[in-house]
């Protein structure tokens, strides 16, 4: 297993555990303590982690990933991602965008394009995307949530003025239940973005696919594709197709 491997399962394991132990990583990964002690410390460093006598624990205080952990997770997986979305979008097309860090790639890829009115709610896109001379931005307003994203009744009365061609949502899972998150408020104005646009999109990689988090933004029969990487379990993804999703994997 390569470092950057590592350095992703390591994260991986102390968002969804909330803490790691050096030992049981080191068996777990197949290296020596000192390895994992060494990338430990190179993750706290980068204050993506907090390292204790024996492990390290999340610096999040629930279950959800740490915005700055999942920004460095899969990076690779999610610009193929989104370049792949970016293809989707038409010349003067109407596009929501919601929170996330895949979300936050597809925006990088946009920016550079002209004609795009952009509808987000995340912070951070809005920052990517502000001042750029192709980019109509609209901002919509609400209750700031850790992930820098605006939540809430504000935000959902707003996004219902407007008519979107294409919403591209991020999501924290995606399996036969429909796609989910880890905050109800968040789940709701996602669902918003879906409720005002022809084509409703999914981008997500292979990690959430399968998986089930706490509150569901949609049922599959409300979305027309997903976005994801190579590394989607095929059963996985077969209730996703079956319920008429479309399937692009890069």
């Amino acid at each position: 297993m390569q470092r950057t491997e590592r350095l992703d399962a390591i994260l991986e394991q102390v968002g969804s555990a909330g803490r790691v132990d050096v030992a049981a990583l080191a068996e777990r990964l197949g290296v020596s303590g000192a390895t994992v002690r060494r990338d430990l410390q190179a993750l706290s460093r980068s204050q993506l982690l907090v390292r204790t006598h024996g492990g390290a624990v999340s610096q999040a205080a629930e279950d959800e990933v740490p915005a700055q952990v999942k920004a460095v997770l899969r990076q690779p997986e999610k610009r193929r991602i989104a370049r792949a979305a970016a293809a989707l979008v038409g010349e003067g097309a109407v596009v929501g965008l919601t929170g996330g860090s895949t979300t936050l790639e597809l925006a990088r890829v946009l920016r550079e394009r002209r004609g795009l009115t952009v509808v987000t709610n995340s912070i951070d896109v809005a920052s990517e995307l502000a001042g750029r001379p192709g980019i109509r931005l609209v901002m919509i307003g609400g209750i700031v949530r850790r992930s820098r994203e605006l939540v809430g009744p504000a935000a959902e009365t707003m996004l219902a003025n407007y008519h979107l061609d294409l919403a591209f949502i991020g999501v924290d899972g995606l399996s036969a239940e429909g796609c989910t998150t880890y905050d109800e408020m968040e789940a709701t104005t996602d669902a918003a973005f879906l409720a005002q646009a022809r084509r409703r999109l999914v981008v997500a990689d292979s990690s959430k696919i399968g998986r089930v988090t706490f509150a569901r933004i949609s049922p599959l029969s409300g979305l027309t594709d997903l976005v994801t990487d190579r590394g989607a379990a095929p059963e996985a993804l077969e209730p996703v197709r079956q319920a008429g999703v479309a399937v692009i994997a890069v």
